[in-house]
């Protein structure tokens, strides 16, 4: 698992690469805290190179999304492969976060 992360005046976005399963989970979550440091109150997750996510990295997910919720701020999602977008959608985790096709579409806030 490989994060990446970038940010511009308005958002961060952190893309992430590999599997994120109970091995990586922990790491991802480090990775990500690194962002709540920005004042961006935007933040996107480019998965467009995620090839596997298990229930630990759905957890960290909802991690996110709380801690942007608490700092009101907006957390978008883009770029899911169709095996992960399908995990996302059996967990019901489609209707909690906001799914963008591709990173263009997920920096319009």
């Amino acid at each position: 698992m490989e994060t990446t992360i970038s940010k511009s005046a308005n958002y961060t976005v952190i893309a992430v690469a590999g599997r994120i399963d109970t091995v990586t989970a922990v790491e991802f979550e480090r990775s990500v805290s690194q962002a709540f440091e920005d004042e961006n109150n935007a933040l996107i997750i480019d998965c467009s190179g995620l090839e596997y996510i298990s229930s630990s990295g759905l957890r960290v997910f909802l991690m996110i999304q709380k801690k942007m919720m608490a700092k009101k701020g907006q957390l978008h999602i883009c770029s899911l492969r169709p095996n992960i977008k399908e995990i996302f959608d059996i967990s019901g985790f489609s209707g909690i976060f906001k799914l963008f096709g591709d990173l263009d579409s997920a920096t319009k806030f």
